[in-house]
């Protein structure tokens, strides 16, 4: 996390800045993140393309650049595009060729299609968002049990690369076991060799999400529009630390104390220790 980054030697002569980092579970750009500033126009435009993209997720490049000159700003969709790829944005619709597995990179089937979801630690997922400073922007990582809604572990990055992800991960299984399955999309973060090493080691079943259809990863999407509109947008994050302290504050409040409709009035983690003590039971009685 990036509170452990004042603990990184920059003149260590023995241990490269590159290999501390990985260390200390963060990324390296969470220790260079000043050195990488953004116009304000364009992070001012990444503002509004995330909000508009939040509240309408099948908005392509067009249709966001025609809501933002609708705003006054004379802005061409070739920005749009290029800072839709940098915030890791796509529009949410059916294509045709929706997967094409990159060359490197084995892609794996969606198993989740009409999967009844009936217990804690069944499936997992995770997913990567966009989340704006005051004056620069990171990303969020996060996983999610899909039965009882809770955020089992999260991860802060000004990178997309693929260590935040897989410390997310580790912390996760280190916290709570293993699931069953574990659901992604195609992201390069999570088709990387190192990421599914991790699931594979510890036989765990991979899903992927169809290219563009984040409804197939519908319980972490929801997440976003949750933390979004009840945290971030109501927050002007100074820097990367105010960030961590208030997704961090967020989490365990949606965790512990927010009741869900959709879990019959209860709280994730209420939802999900309960089946975790009806699974050991069941075991018991078997």
């Amino acid at each position: 996390m990036y509170e452990k980054k004042q603990t990184i030697d920059p003149v260590n002569a023995n241990i490269s800045i590159r290999r501390q980092c990985e260390l200390l579970e963060i990324s390296r750009s969470v220790y260079y993140y000043k050195n990488r500033p953004m116009s304000e126009f364009n992070l001012k435009m990444m503002r509004l393309i995330d909000e508009i993209y939040t509240d309408s997720p099948d908005s392509g490049s067009r249709q966001i650049r025609d809501a933002i000159r609708l705003k006054g700003y004379n802005v061409n969709r070739k920005r749009i595009q290029r800072l839709m790829i940098i915030m890791r944005i796509e529009a949410i619709y059916p294509k045709r060729n929706l997967s094409k597995p990159d060359k490197n990179h084995e892609i794996y089937p969606y198993l989740l299609r009409n999967m009844p979801i009936t217990h804690a630690n069944q499936v997992w997922s995770t997913d990567i968002t966009y989340v704006r400073l005051k004056h620069g922007f990171v990303y969020l990582v996060a996983i999610i049990d899909w039965y009882s809604r809770k955020i089992l572990s999260w991860e802060v990055s000004t990178s997309l690369d693929r260590f935040f992800c897989m410390s997310a991960l580790e912390r996760a299984i280190r916290l709570y076991g293993k699931p069953e399955i574990f659901n992604s999309d195609q992201g390069s973060q999570f088709t990387s060799p190192d990421f599914t090493g991790i699931l594979k080691s510890n036989e765990i079943r991979i899903s992927m999400d169809g290219k563009g259809r984040a409804i197939d990863n519908i319980f972490i999407e929801r997440f976003w529009r949750t933390i979004k509109y009840g945290e971030i947008y109501l927050k002007d994050y100074e820097d990367v630390s105010d960030a961590v302290n208030g997704i961090g504050s967020y989490i365990k409040k949606y965790n512990e104390r927010r009741p869900h409709s959709s879990i019959d009035a209860k709280t994730p983690e209420q939802v999900y220790n309960e089946s975790i003590l009806f699974q050991k039971e069941d075991c018991k009685s078997a």
